[in-house]
């Protein structure tokens, strides 16, 4: 059976700080459900709301750190991995919905534990940004959006050899939909004409909103979201088994959380002699040691 180590270690009031991310960031992906555009504040509410998220954030990695849930060797592998995904991510440019940055985040999530790959998410994405120069509105929405593939990929039940690799493969084009679907939601309100059939329309029931929304993602990002499912099941297929083996591999060499024990302190035996739990005499307590072996 496959396990996963935990590279960080969700303590319990690390997991509410993580949840309460979780909650605020579906919140703030859903919201042109929730607040309608021209109320009082609506444009700058996603804004703000993720502005509040990226603290969130810093506060959990922050506080792993100062509890010890991410220890130094953690660390190590978090930089490297983030590097690498920012390095990856242009080759793939989202040409034709072409990402290469998803498989990563999905095998790292499932080999570390989800809260590496919620961490993974954001730091890879924020990252890449800098590096590209991908810096806006968006990139809240991305960092969060990956956060979420990689920490559920740490949640993805357990398997072993190729059902593993065709778990992950299906998880990863399945995040690739899910992807698209949360990012458009991000400029959904903004980007057409209110007199269009598949716009937003404040004041709608959620049932009719919703069937807009999903008319518009269909429309709009259909071949793209494909062509970023595809580029994951393809890459977690050919690539998957090599890179879940070389994760695993560093995971044992760096024992990861590794628990500490505290042997009792014993005492050399005499030769030919059982070992007595009483401790050795002290010089000048007037005893006299047997060092003689029977014969």
């Amino acid at each position: 059976m496959s396990t996963y180590t935990a590279a960080v270690r969700i303590r319990p009031r690390a997991g509410i700080v993580i949840a309460m991310a979780a909650f605020l960031g579906i919140v703030a992906f859903f919201w042109p459900f929730l607040v309608a555009p021209g109320k009082f504040g609506s444009n700058y509410a996603p804004p703000l709301i993720f502005g509040v998220l990226l603290v969130v954030v810093l506060c959990v990695v922050i506080s792993e750190i100062a509890e010890g849930g991410i220890n130094s060797k953690a660390l190590a592998m978090l930089g490297v991995l983030s590097a690498v995904n920012a390095a990856v991510r242009p080759l793939g440019a989202g040409t034709a919905g072409v990402e290469t940055v998803f498989f990563i985040l999905v095998l790292a999530g499932r080999v570390y534990g989800p809260g590496f790959g919620f961490t993974l998410g954001c730091t890879s994405l924020f990252a890449s940004a800098l590096i590209t120069g991908g810096v806006g509105p968006w990139m809240p929405y991305q960092m969060f959006g990956c956060a979420f593939v990689g920490m559920l990929a740490g949640f993805l039940p357990r398997a072993a050899g190729r059902r593993e690799v065709a778990l992950l493969a299906v998880y990863g084009s399945v995040s690739g939909y899910l992807f698209g679907f949360l990012l458009n939601l991000s400029f959904w309100p903004f980007s057409l004409d209110p007199n269009s059939s598949i716009a937003y329309l404040p004041g709608l029931p959620f049932t009719e909103q919703f069937h807009r929304y999903i008319a518009f993602d269909l429309a709009t990002s259909l071949g793209w979201d494909t062509g970023r499912a595809v580029t994951n099941f393809v890459c977690v297929c050919l690539a998957g088994p090599a890179v879940l083996t070389v994760f695993r591999r560093a995971a044992r060499k760096a024992r990861f959380q590794a628990p500490v024990r505290f042997a009792a302190r014993s005492h050399p035996a005499e030769p030919g002699r059982e070992p007595s739990p009483r401790p050795a005499p002290r010089a000048g307590d007037g005893t006299v040691t047997d060092t003689s072996a029977p014969g």
